[in-house]
């Protein structure tokens, strides 16, 4: 654990001097590649007070990501949780599977950005058309992960269930699902990084406050500094996520990679 921690610091210390190189070069006009003391000035700046200034657009740095995280989170286990249920629905119904299985490709396959303004036809500008976007976009990843490792659980343990008395409603749940658990955090990961790649989007329209709404508002102003720093925070917080994802996936599934 040692080692890997000392790679990946060296990962970032490397990555961060690439950056200052290539920055203090001047190749290009700050405005496309901001040096990493212009990014850290905005971090300091929109994390205080600074001439009656509250933060940035009047909301803290982390206010703005405390408001994406709360949309993604919430749109996140609307669609985990629908998502399971309509996965072990397909997998275990061939009915279902032929009705509702090109549906959900279907949606999958749609950038987020193609129905949002229907969602605001329909749901208005405040939060419903943002979490249900999140919520539509992080579905289908466990949808189908979960309905693939369903067909994919051996016909043996269904049988060993059900000659040890298992009723009917039982195996679903107590066979199947701890069967398919491994698979299906795997689309938990999946979607909630889709969750993250859509909350930009999500937050195109009354974003603010949201780290998504704020770096579509830096853009409009050329501020590629703010620009970034919205970057990375939403990145430094999905590694943050996905390192407790992954951390439950040992204590849920131990067995896992384990022969």
């Amino acid at each position: 654990m040692a080692r890997a921690l000392v790679l990946r610091a060296g990962g970032v210390l490397a990555l961060l001097a690439v950056w200052w190189a290539v920055a203090a070069a001047h190749l290009w006009s700050e405005v496309f590649v901001p040096p990493p003391g212009a990014v850290w000035h905005q971090l300091v700046q929109t994390s205080t007070t600074h001439d009656g200034v509250r933060g940035y657009s009047g909301h803290m740095l982390y206010e703005h990501l405390g408001v994406s995280l709360r949309r993604i989170l919430l749109g996140s286990l609307y669609g985990v949780a629908g998502g399971i249920v309509l996965g072990l629905v397909i997998g275990l119904v061939p009915t279902v599977r032929a009705l509702l299985g090109p549906l959900v490709t279907f949606v999958r396959t749609l950038p987020p950005l193609a129905y949002f303004s229907l969602l605001i036809i329909w749901f208005g500008i405040d939060e419903a058309p943002k979490v249900t976007l999140l919520f539509v976009a992080s579905l289908p990843p466990v949808a189908v992960a979960t309905a693939e490792a369903v067909r994919g659980v051996h016909e043996d343990y269904v049988f060993a269930a059900r000659s040890l008395g298992a009723r009917r409603w039982q195996i679903p749940l107590n066979i199947v699902l701890p069967s398919a658990l491994p698979e299906i955090i795997t689309g938990v990961r999946v979607a909630v990084g889709v969750a993250y790649t859509t909350v930009v989007a999500a937050e195109t329209v009354n974003g603010v406050p949201g780290i998504g709404g704020m770096i579509r508002d830096a853009q409009r102003y050329n501020q590629t500094d703010v620009v970034v720093l919205g970057l990375l925070a939403i990145g430094a917080s999905g590694l943050l996520i996905d390192a407790l994802l992954q951390l439950a996936e040992r204590r849920l599934v131990p067995w896992r990679g384990k022969s």
